[in-house]
C-alpha cells in the first residue's frame, strides 16, 4: 500500500513591479506577498482566497492544511503536482479585519495578470470567496455551482469547496474529490 506525503511546492516569484504593492492595504498586516506555488506553466489553475500560513512562529517553511488537502486530492484523481498551479484572489494572508470587497477588488487585477500571462486550460476555484471574485457574482455558492463545467471569462472553469471546509466537514470529502476528477478527466483528454 503507497502512502501519499504532501510537500511543499516551489513558489512562483512575485514580478518585480508587483512587490510593492500597497494599494489593498494587505502590506499593514505584515504579511508577505505570495504570487502562487507549484508549476507556473502548468494547464490547470487552481485559485485559493489567500495564501494561509506558510511559516512557522520561527519563520520554517510550514505545509497547512489546506495545502495537504490540495495535494491529497489531486493525487487521489492521478494529478501529479507539476500539473497545476496554485494561486490566490489575495496575495497576502490577511491576519485581522480588512474591507473584503474592496480589497478582493483590488487584488483581482494581479489574478487577471497571471490569466493573461498563463493562459491556462483549466481554472478550478476552492471556496466562495475564490468562486465570487473569479466568476464576478458575489452571491455565487460552491454548493450550487459545483459539478459542471462553466465558461468564465473565456476560461473553463470548475468549482469546489475550499479545503478547510472539506478538513472540518469530512463527509465533503467524496464531493471535493468528484470535483477534482472532474478537472483530472478534462486535463486527461488535454495531455493525449
Amino acid at each position: 500500500m503507497s502512502h501519499f506525503c504532501p510537500s511543499i511546492l516551489p513558489e512562483d516569484p512575485t514580478p518585480k513591479d508587483h512587490q510593492s504593492c500597497q494599494e489593498c492595504g494587505l502590506y499593514t498586516h505584515r504579511s508577505r506577498m505570495v504570487w502562487g506555488e507549484g508549476n507556473p506553466s502548468a494547464s490547470i489553475m487552481v485559485v485559493l482566497d489567500n495564501p494561509g500560513a506558510r511559516e512557522d512562529r520561527e519563520g520554517n517553511p510550514f505545509l497547512c492544511g489546506t495545502r495537504q488537502t490540495v495535494q491529497l486530492a489531486a493525487n487521489e484523481v492521478n494529478l501529479k503536482a507539476d500539473e497545476f498551479y496554485i494561486t490566490y484572489v489575495l496575495k497576502r494572508k490577511p491576519t485581522r479585519a480588512y474591507e473584503k470587497e474592496k480589497t478582493r477588488h483590488i487584488c483581482m487585477r494581479h489574478l487577471q495578470d497571471q490569466l493573461a500571462e498563463k493562459k491556462p486550460d483549466i481554472i478550478l476555484c476552492l471556496g466562495n470567496v475564490a468562486v465570487q471574485s473569479f466568476f464576478k457574482k458575489p452571491v455565487a455558492e460552491v454548493k450550487t455551482l459545483r459539478g459542471s463545467w462553466h465558461e468564465i471569462q473565456g476560461f473553463k472553469a470548475a468549482v469546489a469547496y475550499h479545503p478547510l471546509a472539506v478538513r472540518r466537514r469530512p463527509n465533503l470529502w467524496p464531493s471535493f474529490i468528484e470535483d477534482w476528477k472532474l478537472v483530472a478527466d478534462r486535463f486527461h483528454r488535454l495531455e493525449k
